[in-house]
């Protein structure tokens, strides 16, 4: 057997005692990062690795078997096929979140439009920025109470290409925002903070403000409700991310705040994900 493949297999073992489900892909991912190799050149181990990268193995593999997730790890994570930059402090994107990307596609189909968009809770920027890469002709604003998000945010700006388009604000969701949109994002924290420690074991590692929702999961849409249908221009939607079973109490709450669910997107598991909402027409 060669270096690689026990190197591989030992990486397998480790993870799998650790409780990780994909440990064979996660392992590949980690001894590749160690070598400084893609994966393709990994499968045909057109490297030997030498003690050094495989000290940084063993250290990488001690961070994941402790549930650190991968992510933070590598310091990236795919999101709309786009590479984000992701660390401690801001919260690593999801696939589920790409359902919003989609309906606001849909929604505004014409590639060209000069619209403008903001994303409320802006964390990495993978809303905001993989939405503006479809759109060429689009401008953002993205906002956050944490710099080290932020921080992110503006690393992902710049290798997108992005920052004659984008501006990013430091405050609470609508402090620094008195503009109109066509485009609104939010991915609100909408986890009970009762329910949190129950998770798995990764979510301890993200930001709790990102997270918790409160005592119900609910908090973030009530302060959201009231100020977001002012910040729309006409014929502009909000495309809001909303937890597993929420759907029906969020659509009332903004209902009550004069916004209309226009449609409610499934993510890939045929989960409830995404609120589509405009003004209400009465």
């Amino acid at each position: 057997m060669s270096l690689v493949a026990s190197l591989l297999d030992k990486g397998v073992s480790h993870l799998k005692k650790a409780g990780i489900e994909r440990a064979r892909a996660e392992a590949r991912i980690l001894l590749a990062y160690a070598l400084g190799v893609s994966q393709e050149e990994l499968i045909a181990e057109s490297v030997t690795p030498n003690p050094q990268s495989m000290m940084r193995f063993e250290a990488l593999l001690s961070r994941r078997m402790a549930r650190e997730p991968m992510a933070y790890i590598i310091g990236y994570r795919e999101f709309w096929s786009l590479p984000f930059a992701v660390g401690p402090g801001v919260l690593v994107p999801r696939p589920e979140s790409e359902t919003l990307i989609e309906e606001a596609l849909k929604s505004f189909p014409e590639r060209n439009a000069p619209l403008d968009v903001l994303d409320l809770g802006v964390g990495s920027g993978c809303l905001l920025l993989s939405f503006l890469h479809e759109r060429p002709q689009a401008n953002g604003i993205g906002v956050d109470a944490s710099r080290e998000a932020l921080s992110f945010a503006g690393e992902n700006t710049y290798e997108l290409g992005l920052s004659q388009r984008v501006a990013l604000q430091h405050g609470s969701w609508t402090d620094e925002v008195s503009d109109v949109f066509d485009v609104i994002f939010s991915n609100p924290p909408y986890i009970a903070v009762g329910e949190i420690a129950g998770l798995e074991p990764e979510i301890c590692y993200e930001p709790i403000a990102a997270l918790s929702g409160g005592s119900d999961g609910f908090d973030a849409y009530r302060q959201l409700a009231p100020i977001l249908g002012p910040r729309l221009k006409p014929g502009g939607r909000i495309f809001l991310e909303i937890g597993i079973g929420q759907a029906e109490r969020i659509s009332a709450v903004f209902a009550a705040a004069g916004l209309a669910t226009v449609h409610l997107a499934n993510d890939l598991a045929g989960i409830p994900r995404c609120l589509v909402l405009e003004r209400s027409r009465y």
